[in-house]
């Protein structure tokens, strides 16, 4: 059983932030920033590429809730939402999970960088995704 459905399970405690019958949402232990939260099914699955669509919706309902609730409460000028998904990505624990990281400011302990290839073919670029999909 992963850390996560321990969790569900209330085998190991967690700050619960909000519960419904189908998904939980607790404070990070490492609170990168103030009120950052993990959403995630009560329902085991790896990740998003495997959880049904109905659960993804779901807590992305949640997201927007708690999202609703940090703002009101410490008033962040933005929010990232991520979910790693497989261990190149930097997931830790799989189980499907959301990490609502409200953001202060430039220097609140989070940092994402996105550097541009050279030059990227877009159109090659969608014309394998496709043919290797069968669409178009």
């Amino acid at each position: 059983m992963c850390i996560f459905c321990k969790i569900i399970t209330k085998e190991i405690p967690a700050s619960i932030l909000y519960e419904d019958k189908d998904i939980l949402a607790i404070l990070d232990i490492s609170q990168v920033t103030l009120g950052h939260t993990l959403i995630m099914p009560k329902e085991h699955f790896n990740d998003f590429r495997t959880a049904p669509d109905e659960v993804l919706s779901k807590c992305m309902s949640v997201v927007k809730l708690i999202s609703n609730k940090i703002e009101t409460a410490f008033l962040p000028q933005g929010f990232n939402l991520i979910s790693n998904c497989g261990e190149a990505a930097g997931q830790s624990v799989n189980h499907v999970h959301f990490h609502l990281i409200p953001r202060y400011d430039g220097n609140d302990g989070v940092t994402l960088t996105f550097k541009a290839s050279q030059e990227p073919n877009l159109n090659a670029i969608i014309k394998e995704i496709n043919e290797k999909n069968n669409t178009r």
